[in-house]
């Protein structure tokens, strides 16, 4: 099987629904010219056929949302770039008042397959304005999903299913792993949203994690693997809707759970998984549900304090130590 990167599995998915379904455009900032910032549209720049469906906007978010609902009423399916997480602040009542109200607000008469994508997460010090992971707010409201992927495999299969739900989808990119490889087979697949992943198959505690998460927890699965700490790790992959069976099946088996995510611990989504398995595993546990989350900070520009804010290997290393 070919190996491709994150990125270039994300563009290659854009690119087959773009073939596949004239409705679909996509656009954003610098994306016409030069790519996307972190190169996730170049491919579709190869293609003449679907050039004039690739465009650039101005600096305005709010326009750039505002008009993804537009268009999806008209009957298009739009794709848009929001070029870093922490500017959907900017564009919030678009997202949050209009783009996730609007087909409840008419009874379903109304659908809107709009797709917001783009980078989140910490990576080069890009301090407190561009390094932020909010999926949790998005969780919390109702009326759109999440998709927060860990490979470049699950990348491509979860975006052609965001482009083809008929619902609005928020697709997570954690800039940290555009550049990871991993093999994408070359023949047409589709994941499902909400259907978790198990990354590796553990006897002892479970770890729950999306995104670069899933990645650190492996390192310290791999750390661990002389300790006698059997451990399996789940990827949720999306977060709304996330896969309450997989997860609760996997914490039952093992009688553990630890939920690692990089957004801040307080009211982090974590909390909303812990509270599930205590409600519905209470008995059966052996062990306390814990969580790993950031610390409660603004994210810092210097690399030291960014390491000793957002959790790594390490943490989740200490952590199961001292629950065995």
């Amino acid at each position: 099987m070919r190996i491709i990167t994150f990125a270039q599995a994300i563009c290659e998915g854009i690119l087959e629904e773009m073939l596949r379904d004239e409705r679909i455009i996509t656009y954003g900032e610098d994306i016409a010219k030069q790519g996307g910032i972190f190169g996730t549209y170049k491919c579709l720049l190869e293609h003449e056929e679907i050039r004039e469906r690739v465009f650039d906007t101005p600096i305005s978010e709010e326009v750039i949302y505002g008009s993804a609902l537009g268009a999806a009423i008209a009957g298009l399916v739009p794709i848009v770039e929001f070029h870093f997480a922490d500017f959907l602040f900017t564009g919030i009542t678009a997202i949050t008042n209009q783009i996730m109200k609007l087909r409840y607000m008419t009874g379903g008469q109304v659908s809107l397959p709009i797709v917001l994508r783009g980078p989140d997460g910490v990576a080069r010090s890009a301090a407190a304005q561009h390094s932020q992971s909010i999926e949790t707010i998005f969780m919390h409201v109702p009326g759109i999903k999440v998709v927060v992927p860990s490979t470049p495999y699950d990348a491509k299969g979860l975006i052609k299913a965001s482009i083809r739900d008929p619902d609005p989808v928020i697709f997570f990119e954690h800039k940290s792993l555009y550049k990871i490889k991993g093999p994408v087979p070359e023949e047409e697949y589709v994941i499902p949203l909400g259907k978790a992943d198990i990354k590796r198959e553990g006897e002892d505690i479970t770890i729950i994690a999306t995104a670069r998460m899933v990645h650190e927890a492996l390192k310290a699965v791999e750390i661990l693997k002389n300790d006698d700490i059997s451990v399996e790790v789940v990827d949720l992959r999306t977060l709304v809707p996330w896969d309450k069976e997989t997860v609760l099946k996997s914490v039952k088996k093992t009688g553990g759970a630890l939920i690692v995510h990089e957004t801040w611990k307080r009211a982090g989504w974590g909390a909303e998984i812990a509270a599930t398995i205590n409600e519905e595993l209470f008995g059966q546990l052996e062990i306390p549900v814990k969580r790993i989350g950031a610390r409660n900070v603004p994210h810092p520009f210097s690399p030291p304090l960014e390491r000793f804010v957002v959790p790594n290997a390490e943490d989740i290393v200490k952590e199961l130590k001292s629950l065995f």
